[in-house]
């Protein structure tokens, strides 16, 4: 039963700014913006201390330092921030029995049964003493029946808190909050709803859910569940192995180097666009090679988290370049992405202007509309020097 679970949301505040922090204790206090430091950039990241300003990530950095002109702005590394992600994710994976993680910053944890030996709270508790302890950054957790409700607890506990949640106590702690707070509600909806007159999480939950479903269709009734603290979803277990792959076997063996360069960035872009798609960022590149003898050789990287193709393809180009020693003919190529989190490109926006994440956007909307296909890069545009047969996996 629901009233059984226990489900744990772990989120760390204001993620690429504490880091920062870690290693300019000088910033502590003061308005802090992580983007790219040119004026057409974008805010990736910003303190609390200048969202009171109005500043929030996604806004041009010329609007956020019209509002904020005392900002410190840095330009962020996202190789930083995806150690400190994996750092937190290690200690949270060594304790908890089951851990999903959401994003670059944020797990879920169940861990029903717990209260058999310690509180569930206490020992919520003490592992959050410990990733601050160990790594130096503030994380809040909401602990409560699921993973709604223990989201929602999360930013009720921020900055830097803890927020307890048990069953009892759901609905009169969801009753005042406002409707905004429900994960999945995004602007369009919130609108909407707040149209309708509905303002508070108390006034959307007693509406009926076949009203909710005319009015938003299937969502309306998942937004309606939620509303109502209700929430089955299960925590679904992290691993490092969940990927998508592709991989092409020629008909005729080949030493065609310009081909398999440029087959090797069509596949690049194929799953960089699949990431972003899913709204998904991957960890880890691996490239497949397998020769005319039929021995098969695989080489990996460890990368920061991105679905971006400008950063996957160098990647990808260096492994092959590595793997590709013996000069035979070769059989079989194949690239795979792996380490999958949930998030979205918007975690480069430091390093990229709004132009280039403009670009990836229109290039996307085109490649939905009509496939994967219709645009593709001028290095990935080779003729083959046989057809080959195409194989595509996709694993987790």
């Amino acid at each position: 039963m629901e009233t059984d679970r226990h489900i744990a949301h772990m989120d760390l505040d204001t993620f690429f700014v504490s880091v920062e922090r870690l290693l300019r204790s000088d910033l502590n206090g003061k308005p802090v913006i992580v983007g790219s430091l040119s004026d057409r950039g974008v805010v990736a990241a910003c303190s609390y201390e200048s969202r009171r300003f109005g500043v929030h990530s996604a806004m041009p950095m010329k609007m956020a330092l019209r509002l904020c002109p005392d900002a410190v702005v840095i330009r962020g590394d996202m190789d930083r921030y995806s150690q400190y992600s994996r750092m937190v994710t290690e200690i949270i994976s060594e304790k908890a029995p089951v851990i999903e993680k959401a994003s670059i910053d944020e797990h879920y944890l169940d861990i029903t049964g717990m209260d058999r030996f310690f509180g569930c709270y206490t020992w919520m508790h003490e592992l959050r003493q410990r990733i601050i302890n160990e790594t130096g950054l503030p994380i809040s957790f909401g602990l409560s029946v699921n993973k709604t409700v223990a989201k929602i607890a999360t930013g009720e506990a921020k900055p830097n808190g803890e927020k307890d949640v048990p069953f009892p106590l759901v609905k009169p702690f969801l009753a005042p909050l406002s409707i905004a707070r429900i994960p999945g509600v995004g602007d369009t909806t919130f609108r909407l709803l707040r149209s309708m007159g509905v303002a508070t999480i108390d006034t959307l939950s007693n509406i009926s859910p076949d009203m909710m479903e005319r009015v938003l269709g299937k969502s309306g009734i998942v937004i309606w569940r939620k509303a109502n603290g209700i929430d089955n979803t299960p925590v679904e277990p992290y691993s490092e192995a969940k990927s998508i792959s592709t991989e092409t076997t020629f008909e005729q063996d080949t030493t065609d180097v310009a081909m398999l360069r440029a087959k090797l960035v069509r596949m690049t872009e194929k799953l960089c666009y699949e990431l972003r798609r899913d709204q998904r960022l991957a960890s880890v590149v691996t490239v497949k090679l397998r020769y005319s003898d039929f021995n098969t050789y695989t080489m990996q990287k460890q990368i920061s988290y991105t679905s971006l193709d400008h950063q996957v393809r160098p990647v990808v180009e260096a492994l092959f370049e590595k793997l590709y020693q013996r000069r035979l003919l070769i059989r079989l190529i194949g690239v795979k992405l792996s380490g999958l989190i949930q998030g979205t490109q918007q975690l480069d926006l430091f390093e990229d202007t709004s132009e280039m994440v403009h670009l990836y956007q229109s290039l996307d909307h085109l490649r939905h509309r009509f496939s994967v296909k219709a645009v593709r890069l001028a290095s990935g545009i080779s003729v083959p020097q046989q057809p080959p047969k195409p194989m595509h996996n996709v694993d987790g």
